[in-house]
Formats: structure tokens, C-alpha cells, sequence
């Protein structure tokens, strides 16, 4: 019998061992993220926790972001930065940090996406569904743009939470790992029951159906649903 797997488990696994196997002499971004996002990247730099205002206008308001290096001044050491590099880096590098290594937090997110994509590619659409892989937009648009279709595909799914309204679209969906611990309710007006489940821990992941008479549904401890084909 199969016990329980979590797929937030199976990223942190998958991860190290990215981290064991890959090139990139540093350490792999923390993943984290708020789980309503659907597009997300590598952890930005660090910010300055309070910038004065400025002496020639004592009105303006403080900011808690530190000044860009202007896309003109983003040279590395050595070498040169391409055109899309560029891009990714443009109003990200705060003064005084190595835009290097601004770029290496982006080609990091896109190390991670391909060895995810490899293993699991449900794990890797869910991992940007969830924002366990944070800010990962721009380093796909800009680092990798062979990776969007996890970003559309993330878009259209749903993590854990409940949704209502617009949010809700009618199709089949499949969870992104079979789990025990897994609870999803469809309701319909009123609060009127629909459809209601768990997960199992027999490996076969569970699929649901959305209607179009549904208005709210909730998932507990399902990590994250993808749609099965088109949604239309």
C-alpha cells in the first residue's frame, strides 16, 4: 500500500537533487510564494529595509526599494550580457549588488523548471501554480521562454483554497499527486452539495468534474489541480 505523498515533498526532493547534480557552483533559491499566484520565479534580491527621503524633496514619500543600476550600467566583470539577459535584469539589480549574480537567481529557476519538467512535469506546473517556485515569470520570458506552456497550464489550474464566481471553470480536473490526506467539495446555489471527495494512497490520482450549476469549490490538503485536456 502506498502511503501518503505530498507533492510539496516531492519538489523539495526534487530540488536537492538538482542541487547534488547541476553545474551552478551556488545554492538554489528558497521556494515560496503566496499559493493564489499562478506565475511566479527564482527569489529576488534582498531590499534595503528603509531609504531616507530624498533632501530636495522632503515631501516625497519614503520607499522601501533601493535604487535600480540603469539598464546602460548592467555589465558583468567579464564578458557581456545578451539582449534578453538584459531584459531580465532591467529595474531588478539593486546598486551595489552584482547584476551576475541577479542572473544566476533567474538561470537557477529555469535549472530547477527543467529538471522538474524531466521528473515530473505535473510537479513543475504545480510548483508555479502553488508559488513554491516564486517570480518565475520573467526568468521564463526572458531566460526560457521554452517553458510558458507551464505557465499557461499553471494558470488554469488551482491550488489549495476555496474559489467562487469568475474563478471557477467548468471541466475535468486531475490532482497533481494522489494523497490521503486530500479533501475537495463542489457546491452549488445556496451552498447546496454537489460533489464531495478525498485522495486515496493507491498512486492513482484523483480526477473531478466542475459543472457548470457549481459556485464555489474547496480543496484541503490537495496541493494543487490541473485541467484534464481543454477546458474550452
Amino acid at each position: 500500500m502506498r502511503g501518503p505523498f505530498r507533492a510539496g515533498a516531492a519538489v523539495v526532493v526534487l530540488t536537492a537533487a538538482l542541487a547534488a547534480c547541476g553545474s551552478s557552483p551556488s545554492p538554489a533559491p528558497h521556494p515560496g510564494g503566496a499559493p493564489e499566484a499562478a506565475g511566479t520565479g527564482a527569489t529576488p534580491p534582498p531590499h534595503a529595509s528603509s531609504v531616507p527621503r530624498d533632501p530636495a524633496d522632503p515631501s516625497a514619500p519614503r520607499t522601501t526599494e533601493p535604487p535600480r543600476i540603469p539598464v546602460e550600467q548592467l555589465t558583468p566583470a567579464t564578458g557581456s550580457f545578451t539582449g534578453k539577459q538584459k531584459e531580465y535584469l532591467t529595474d531588478r539589480v539593486p546598486r551595489g549588488m552584482d547584476p551576475a549574480a541577479v542572473l544566476q537567481t533567474g538561470q537557477e529557476t529555469c535549472d530547477r523548471l527543467r529538471y522538474l519538467v524531466k521528473a515530473d512535469r505535473d510537479v513543475a506546473v504545480g510548483a508555479l501554480l502553488t508559488g513554491e517556485i516564486a517570480d518565475a515569470e520573467p526568468a521564463i520570458e526572458h531566460l526560457c521562454p521554452q517553458r510558458r506552456d507551464l505557465l499557461r497550464d499553471a494558470a488554469r489550474g488551482y491550488p489549495d483554497g476555496t474559489f467562487q464566481g469568475s474563478r471557477l471553470r467548468p471541466g475535468r480536473y486531475r490532482v497533481v499527486s494522489p494523497t490521503e490526506g486530500c479533501a475537495w467539495r463542489i457546491t452549488g446555489a445556496d451552498g447546496t452539495p454537489l460533489a464531495e471527495g478525498g485522495g486515496t494512497d493507491d498512486g492513482k490520482r484523483t480526477v473531478l468534474t466542475l459543472g457548470r450549476d457549481a459556485r464555489a469549490f474547496t480543496s484541503t490538503g490537495c496541493y494543487a489541480w490541473l485541467p484534464e485536456g481543454d477546458l474550452g
